[in-house]
């Protein structure tokens, strides 16, 4: 089990890391971007920026860390020795960063125990926003930060203000469903906030800036370091009918309270669309 001194060690080198990484992809979408590829769907994209943003951080954790794993979306994942593995993104929320919209991050995040289940436990993880620098980050029982400056979720608990926050996937019939179970939601709370990245959505959980999130079809790499950030700041994060981890199936966030309230109305709605 990692101890005080190397979780310390980790997470300078997952801010070091991640600060860069933004820089280059920022480098990278100013002088000028393309689709390079696509992937479920037409709408499903990959640009060069990620695919270089990527291999920057592989080479940057192998050169300091070579014992350690490495999950990434670009790639194919490599095995390490130690019972460490670093789960990275390095542009969550392409599509913004491709029309040049400011909310989308480098998300990198390192966990002892397998990040594709549900033994895992986030050490550090860092979100750096893209656009404008601003750093996210957290380490297990040391609190959530914004550029140094302490976070805290949001307290509400009352279903009328809460405003809600959450994602689409890229296919049309399961986004068709999903609007059905956000008509509803939106029936019973202030408003919704749509940003387009999972680790963006999560940070500004952590900042008290929604109130309730929830997704799915989400990968690791796109919520590791978003969830650690998300609990650090006094949010619970889990995933459906009692899973203390988030799911492939869904993830929800919120104050304990509110995720009492609205979670399990979430996931009736969510059951009616054949969704869960």
């Amino acid at each position: 089990m990692a101890n005080d001194a190397l979780i310390s060690e980790l997470y300078e080198l997952t801010i070091s890391i991640g600060v860069k990484a933004a820089e280059l992809a920022r480098g990278y979408r100013e002088g000028g971007i393309e689709v390079a590829a696509t992937k479920s769907s037409i709408a499903d994209i990959v640009t060069e920026g990620d695919r270089e943003t990527e291999q920057f951080i592989r080479r940057a954790l192998a050169e300091a860390r070579p014992d350690d794993g490495f999950l990434g979306e670009e790639f194919d994942p490599t095995p390490g020795t130690s019972g460490l593995t670093w789960v990275v993104d390095p542009v969550d929320g392409t599509v913004n960063y491709l029309y040049g919209i400011e909310a989308c991050g480098v998300s990198i995040a390192v966990v002892e125990g397998d990040p594709t289940g549900d033994d895992w436990r986030a050490l550090a993880g860092v979100v750096v926003d893209i656009f404008t620098g601003r750093i996210y980050s957290a380490t297990e029982g040391r609190g959530a930060f914004c550029d140094g400056v302490p976070m805290h979720a949001s307290r509400t608990t009352e279903l009328p203000v809460t405003l809600i926050g959450t994602g689409f996937p890229y296919d049309p019939e399961l986004r068709e469903k999903q609007g059905r179970v956000l008509a509803k939601m939106l029936g019973i709370t202030r408003d919704v906030r749509r940003i387009g990245a999972a680790c963006i959505d999560l940070v500004m959980l952590a900042s008290g800036r929604i109130d309730f999130y929830y997704d799915r079809t989400l990968n690791p790499w796109d919520y590791m370091a978003g969830v650690l950030i998300a609990r650090e700041a006094g949010a619970v994060v889990r995933g459906p009918r009692g899973n203390e981890q988030p799911q492939h199936a869904l993830l929800v966030g919120a104050s304990p309270a509110l995720l009492e309230k609205l979670q399990p109305q979430l996931e009736a709605w969510l059951a009616e669309e054949g969704l869960l």
